[in-house]
């Protein structure tokens, strides 16, 4: 009886052992929003946790250079090692968005990063008449304001002896596995954005994808007619 009593203590001890040694490193998540990205790294630093700066957008509240928004958001318990999302402000928008509808692939992509902005996604159509490589159109448009993100999406035009595809549906697939199978298959991956969250802040920046993020909407859309190389962009939640 007493080898008994002796055993059941000593496997009570052991699983009491196990859940503080779990716990013990488990972390409250810290409030950043606002910080610089040193302080946010000198902040997570004593708690073992680590800072990745994943997007960039314009914001006439939060100064420049700080973060504005982050994931997992604060209060969260996560393990030690653990790596925290966050976005961080350009400030209010200063830039002008230049008119290169009419260029070449080449001329408009240096036109746009010499502005300080990226290219975000380019897609091709075939087009008769037309010169391939010339730019279509473009999204934002020329001299757009109240911009989010210094990212610009252009429709370029293809001499339409390239392979042709139809595009299947991505819808309901996580983003993860989709960008694997894009790449496999020679195309390349877009733009990412997260689907408006209803009853959202105007304010409140977009919610950043993740590789389990799951796409609610494609473009080019499902079905639609595409050449080999061509960009697919998504919208996730």
């Amino acid at each position: 009886m007493l080898a008994l009593v002796l055993i059941v203590v000593a496997m009570l001890s052991g699983l009491t052992a196990m859940r503080f040694a779990i716990h013990g490193q488990e972390v409250a998540v810290p409030p950043l929003v606002g910080m610089t990205p040193t302080e946010a790294e000198r902040a997570l630093s004593g708690l073992g946790l680590q800072l990745n700066i994943e997007r960039q957008y314009y914001s006439p509240q939060i100064p420049e250079g700080r973060i504005m928004s982050q994931l997992p958001l604060p209060g969260t318990k996560v393990r030690r090692g653990w790596q925290l999302r966050v976005a961080q402000s350009l400030g209010p928008t200063r830039v002008a968005v230049p008119d290169v509808t009419g260029q070449s692939e080449h001329a408009a992509e240096l036109n746009i990063r010499r502005r300080g902005l990226e290219i975000s996604s380019m897609a091709a159509v075939e087009t008769s008449g037309i010169p391939a490589d010339q730019v279509l159109a473009q999204n934002p448009a020329a001299n757009a304001t109240q911009l989010v993100a210094p990212k610009i999406n252009l429709l370029v035009s293809s001499n339409g002896d390239a392979q042709a595809f139809v595009m299947p549906s991505f819808i309901g697939q996580p983003l993860g596995s989709v960008s694997r199978t894009l790449q496999d298959a020679g195309f390349r991956l877009g733009n990412v954005s997260a689907a408006p969250v209803a009853d959202a802040p105007a304010d409140q920046p977009p919610v950043q994808p993740s590789p389990a993020s799951i796409i609610v909407s494609q473009v080019p859309a499902a079905g639609q007619k595409v050449a080999a190389g061509a960009t697919v962009s998504f919208e996730v939640k």
